[in-house]
């Protein structure tokens, strides 16, 4: 057997014989794009205070890997289709290790937003790479269990990036939770040149570039305008934004209605497996982001957990994200996608709903129902919701149609934090006011309000001043706290309004009609067709 695996999948006259292990290593480079947003969270306090970062300036240092990370995957994943999508997922992982590198060198705010977005880029060619990669090599029987596989590793990413952060920032400084990727990235190349074969689209034709322009502007205009306007105040530039991405939008549709080969054929939008299943990904992240996002900041500012203890904690959301991909894989074939779907969006917004319950006195046993409840209804959900997606799109578009997919997953989740953190911030504000809004200087009042973070601060200077001490200190803790609890639910309640209104909307979205055998199929003209013969075409293959 040859060390690299140079066989084209194309070329294969059956399926490949180690396309498991290839799926481990797709799986690996998941994880890390993945882990590099969910192990700030619980960096952030630690890179806070040692860059003395302001709101914005810690907002950006999140959303630099956002922004080009969501604006950039389909056309990246369009490009993959047409030179290689294993050459891509290698290019990424290079760039994603560079940035990481960078990062952890830095200590200047500029220089780590940059280096966040470098490896939002390569990110950006990872993430529709491993998909499309993932449906080129399996054949059609052993898709549905890939993408499970492919899901539950999302699921475990987003708790083992606390868990790996936290151990290394109980000895090591920040920069480590960027130096950590570097290995993995490493292995995740050796793998992918030895276990994942080439494969790109064959009589793919020219890529339609000025569609893909007008898919990062777009794109990148919303991502941008949410984050900036929620948090900061829709001044000039997030509402310059809001209207470059109506107009980019609306300029994407007319191009692709016309274009003979267009970036994304926009009329897939009419198909309802196709556009529920879009939904359904961006509705589902949008609540698991933006909960995580608070949740972990009420572990760790109001309970006083650690970082290494705030990840531990986390776990649980993990494992139930296996037990749900368990459970779909079962039943999906039996029940189809709009009963699996419904089931896990209902369960995830019920989840949502019981933080509402939060209050200062609560534990961590009041928000454990909640992690198990989303980790258990991103297994049971997205997995058919990703197989959908992917099934709408011929051999040819495999990685356009994991840049689809992974852009929902993404603009969803960058949703949730920033809106969902803006109404946190603003009831949190609210309430502090009102508790002690006579009781402090203006300048300390405003450092207090403008985050947990620096209402604990401002405690601590308190409790060191001869003219406040320890009890005027202890006051302004629980009301941090109290204000804090009070955000979280209130959030919580819109959260859960905003998800319920997407259950609904996917469920009259979602056909209920499946085909013999229980494997839902898209309703496309061109949907990729596949027989028992052998895999080897001569075009539009993997």
């Amino acid at each position: 057997m040859p060390f690299l695996a140079n066989t084209p999948v194309e070329k294969m006259t059956g399926p490949y014989s180690r396309r498991w292990w290839a799926l481990l290593v797709l799986c690996l480079s998941l994880l890390i794009v993945v882990m590099a947003n969910t192990s700030l969270i619980v960096a952030a306090p630690d890179m806070t205070r040692d860059l003395h970062l302001s709101s914005s300036d810690l907002q950006w240092v999140i959303d630099g890997y956002t922004v080009p990370y969501a604006a950039l995957m389909l056309v990246l994943g369009a490009i993959g289709d047409k030179y290689s999508r294993r050459g891509a997922l290698v290019t990424g992982l290079v760039i994603f290790a560079g940035g990481s590198v960078m990062g952890s060198l830095v200590d200047e705010t500029g220089l780590v937003i940059t280096a966040r977005a470098i490896m939002g880029v390569g990110a950006a060619v990872v993430m529709p790479a491993t998909l499309s990669l993932l449906v080129a090599i399996f054949p059609r029987e052993e898709r549905a269990k890939a993408i499970t596989g492919w899901t539950a590793t999302s699921g475990l990413a987003i708790a083992v990036g606390p868990l790996v952060a936290g151990w290394l920032l109980e000895d090591h400084a920040w920069g480590s939770t960027f130096l950590i990727n570097v290995p993995i990235a490493v292995v995740a190349v050796v793998g992918a040149l030895t276990l994942v074969p080439p494969s790109k689209a064959q009589g793919m034709g020219r890529i339609d570039y000025v569609g893909g322009l007008l898919s990062i502007v777009s794109v990148g205009s919303l991502v941008y305008a949410a984050i900036e306007g929620p948090h900061f105040g829709w001044g000039t530039g997030p509402i310059a934004a809001a209207v470059v991405a109506g107009v980019g939008l609306l300029g994407f549709v007319a191009w692709e209605l016309r274009h003979p080969h267009p970036m994304l054929d926009v009329r897939k939008f009419a198909r309802r497996p196709f556009s529920g299943s879009m939904l359904a990904v961006l509705f589902f992240f949008f609540g698991t982001f933006g909960a995580l996002y608070y949740a972990t900041q009420f572990l760790q500012f109001v309970l006083g957990y650690g970082a290494l203890e705030t990840g531990v904690r986390l776990l649980p959301l993990a494992g139930a994200v296996f037990v749900g991909a368990a459970v779909t894989g079962r039943l999906t074939p039996k029940l189809g996608v709009k009963a699996m779907v419904g089931t896990g969006m209902l369960i995830g917004t019920v989840g949502v709903f019981l933080l509402t319950q939060v209050d200062k006195g609560s534990a961590y046993t009041d928000f454990l129902p909640s992690l198990l409840m989303l980790g258990f209804a991103i297994g049971l959900s997205v997995s058919p919701a990703t197989d959908t997606i992917m099934d709408s799109f011929p051999e040819s578009e495999l990685g356009v149609g994991g840049g689809a997919n992974d852009t929902s997953l993404e603009l969803g989740g960058a949703l949730g934090i920033a809106i969902l953190g803006s109404l946190l911030g603003t009831a949190y504000r609210d309430r502090l006011t009102d508790l002690i809004g006579g009781q402090l200087p203006h300048s300390a009042l405003e450092t207090a309000k403008d985050s947990v973070g620096g209402g604990l601060a401002v405690a601590e200077e308190v409790a060191k001043n001869p003219a406040g001490g320890a009890q005027q200190a202890q006051a302004l803790v629980d009301a941090v706290h109290e204000s804090f609890a009070h955000g979280v639910a209130q959030t919580s309640l819109v959260g859960g309004i905003i998800m319920a209104a997407g259950t609904m909307l996917v469920l009259a979205v979602l056909p209920g009609r499946r085909e013999k055998g229980g494997h839902v199929r898209a309703e496309s003209a061109d949907a990729p067709q596949e027989t028992d013969a052998p895999r080897k075409a001569p075009s539009g293959t993997a």
